[in-house]
């Protein structure tokens, strides 16, 4: 793919989203890095790029949240170390063990995701983390970004020492202090500080009585500031071990940057691993604003965005809370180019703007907010013409301008060009202009272009109707209020609705009356009967939405009805069958019934039997005999059939064994939840849901409501985290 022009991307507001997507960098180097983004030229580098954006998105909806990335930059310390004989101080370490802990955090987690972030884990593996780094800085500083005593033996025995004359100096500083104080020579503060030293505070009128180095007065001059003379001994002592420590500290230091001089090509890796992650970051955090997603890549010329949102539109409209009307468009071998015409103030430059913005976001290795659906291809260039171009500095009008930039057009423009022309033609004599703008836009046809351009212009109209692979589109208005709908309608052009529009705004009728008799008749009929068109074609569009959805109630109440119907058929079908069983039982009954009478009457056993045994032959009668060959042939029917219902339930056990086992596997490679006191929660399995009222060890107690449960942490799974 070619390099895309400074001026595309100046005309489609690209530098806008840029700066938007700085401000949610949280580096420095990150935003300076996103301020020179541009669209990648190189296919596998675009789709690695857009992949990382997408699995960094997802982050956020999962509990396995990448690490924070945050850190300073160390270009100064990276300078210095490539300078012979030079020392970082305490807080450059400080910034390079930082970097250095943050990308193992970072590598080890993508160690242990990549099933879930394989893009992001393949540019962290080619990192090699280096431990000598951090091992060497954490013997010499520690967590504070002090000197540790134990950094070097020599180090460790100066401030031994000065441990030993500090106690000195302060004991014998208590002496005089004690001293003093009894012969009342001291002021009521009795000490104070001078120059980080104790010092006394005598009074004026004693100062020569007391002796020792004077330190400094009082405003007032009331107060003499002394440093006892057994102190002030001890205290050139802890000056001179002072001067030793820093010395001793400064050669540590020395040593420290050399060792860790050797491995600045790791530094910079390093450096490089968290800029790149803070950018796709703050496209994961862009996108989620604007719910963004990655759309499918086709091979073939096709482009297809369905709900397509102007990005800097949506997100100042969301600010505003204010509704933005998304635009479905579609460009293929079929349909290459796009001519769209309206009135104006009704969203033409908008859609361009947009279809122009989100492809080239995308191939700067961006997400769009487009529907799930939708379906994108790349161009090799991208070509814009919006605006008023009036150019002072050479003293072009818009015109001449224009005309700079179609011949610029005509040089660059193929198969693999996307070009975009708002109001494709105006500058010039609306014939004479017209007729040229319908040659340049012949030549783009040819050579086989993808395009969109928007225009007034009946002729343009006119040839997009005639090529074929060219659609005229309009983008609807209200017949009646002459509002816009921001809706795009492909397959009838627009009318630009002047008079109308004019009448509108208050311009007197017999003047508007006065203009259409200027112009030729046909074009008053021509653009009159294009207005009725779309006027008619808006009520349709308003008429088939409503009868769309009264036909899809109406298929779902029948449905219904349908479901009903056969569900009390099926109902009254069995209380048939069950009716008809009952009054059998009911007549066999009263038979025996009447038998049992007759033999409590006469005790005759022999007429009982009789009765009984012809009830049972007249109930025989009605049944159907079976031969022996229909018995033996229900029995194998029955055999075979049980036969068949157990291979398919083994069948079932064997897949349902294998899921099971699949399941446990998932499971057990699935991370477990650190659960907390008031996360929802259930047995594995279960059904019942409770929340953690305590959590000790690896025990939690659930309260269920009613009753509470002591149980182990691993039997329970998350069903929702406290907020």
């Amino acid at each position: 793919m070619n390099k895309i022009s400074s001026k595309t991307l100046q005309d489609l507001e690209f530098n806008t989203v840029l700066s938007q997507l700085a401000a949610r960098c949280t580096t420095e180097l990150g935003k300076e890095q996103v301020a020179n983004l541009e669209p990648i030229s190189i296919k596998s580098e675009l789709l690695d790029v857009l992949g990382q954006t997408s699995e960094y998105l997802a982050s956020y909806s999962n509990d396995n949240r990448i690490p924070n990335h945050n850190f300073d930059t160390i270009n100064p310390e990276l300078k210095l170390l490539k300078i012979e004989n030079t020392t970082l101080e305490v807080g450059g370490f400080k910034k390079i063990g930082s970097i250095c802990t943050t990308v193992a955090t970072h590598i080890k987690f993508l160690i242990k995701f990549k099933e879930y972030y394989p893009l992001l884990f393949a540019v962290s593996d080619k990192i090699i983390l280096n431990t000598e780094i951090p091992r060497n800085i954490e013997a010499v500083i520690d967590k504070f970004g002090e000197i540790k005593d134990n950094a070097s033996s020599n180090l460790q025995s100066i401030r031994s020492q000065m441990v030993v004359v500090k106690g000195k100096i302060n004991q014998s500083f208590a002496t005089a202090l004690n001293t003093y104080h009894a012969s009342e020579l001291l002021d009521e503060i009795r000490e104070s500080v001078v120059d980080n030293r104790r010092v006394l505070a005598v009074k004026s009128m004693y100062r020569k009585k007391v002796k020792g180095a004077v330190m400094g007065t009082s405003k007032t001059g009331s107060i003499v500031y002394i440093e006892p003379e057994a102190t002030l001994r001890y205290s050139r002592e802890l000056g001179n071990l002072e001067f030793e420590e820093r010395e001793e500290i400064q050669k540590i230091l020395n040593d420290l940057t050399n060792r860790i001089r050797s491995f600045a090509p790791e530094l910079y890796a390093y450096q490089d691993f968290l800029v790149h992650i803070d950018i796709t970051a703050s496209k994961a955090k862009y996108a989620l604003e604007m719910d963004a997603l990655l759309p499918e890549i086709s091979d073939n010329r096709e482009l297809f965005l369905r709900d397509a949102y102007h990005p800097l539109l949506f997100l100042s409209n969301k600010y505003k809370k204010e509704k933005t009307y998304p635009q479905t468009i579609t460009l293929h071998p079929e349909n290459r180019i796009i001519v769209i015409s309206g009135p104006n103030a009704g969203g033409k430059s908008i859609t361009l703007k947009t279809i122009g913005l989100l492809q080239v976001m995308l191939q700067s290795g961006l997400l769009i907010p487009v529907h799930e659906r939708s379906k994108v291809c790349l161009f090799d260039n991208i070509l814009t013409d919006i605006g008023d171009n009036q150019s002072i500095e050479n003293h072009l009008s818009t015109y001449s301008y224009r005309l700079k930039n179609m011949n610029y057009f005509l040089r660059k423009c193929n198969d693999k060009t996307l070009f975009l022309i708002d109001e494709f033609g105006t500058g010039s004599d609306p014939e004479l202009g017209g007729a040229l703008a319908e040659t340049f836009l012949e030549v783009f046809y040819e050579r086989g272009a993808y395009g969109v351009i928007t225009t007034h212009y009946a002729n343009l109209k006119l040839l997009a109707n005639e090529l074929p692979h060219v659609t005229n589109a309009n983008m609807l208005f209200d017949g009646k209020s002459l509002e816009p709908t921001y809706q795009l309608v492909l397959g009838q052009a627009g009318s630009s609705f002047t008079f109308e529009v004019a009448q509108k705004n208050g311009i007197p009728y017999s003047l508007i009356n006065k203009a259409k008799k200027k112009i030729e008749r046909g074009k008053v009929r021509f653009d009159a009967t294009i207005a009725k068109l779309q006027k008619e074609r808006s009520k349709m569009e308003k008429t088939g939405s409503r009868l769309q959805e009264e036909e899809s109630k109406a298929r779902t109440e029948a449905q219904k009805l349908e479901d009903l119907n056969s569900k009390i058929k099926s109902k009254l079908e069995n209380y048939q069958e069950l009716y008809d069983h009952n009054q059998r039982m009911i007549y066999l009954g009263n038979k025996v019934n009447t038998a049992a009478e007759k033999y409590f009457q006469d005790k005759k056993k022999r007429n009982l039997v009789s009765e009984l045994i012809r009830i049972v032959e007249t109930e025989n009668s009605k049944r159907k005999k079976q031969s022996a060959k229909e018995v033996k042939a229900q029995k194998e029917r029955k055999a075979k059939v049980e036969q068949e219902v157990i291979k398919k339930v083994e069948v079932i056990r064997e897949k349902k064994k294998v899921e099971k086992k699949k399941a446990e596997v998932k499971e057990k490679n699935k991370p477990r939840p650190v659960f907390k006191v008031g996360d929802r929660v259930r047995l594995i399995d279960g059904k019942s849901v409770g929340s953690i009222d305590s959590l000790e060890k690896n025990k939690a107690i659930v309260n269920y409501g009613i009753f509470t449960t002591n149980v182990a942490v691993d039997q329970l799974e998350l069903v929702e985290r406290k907020i």
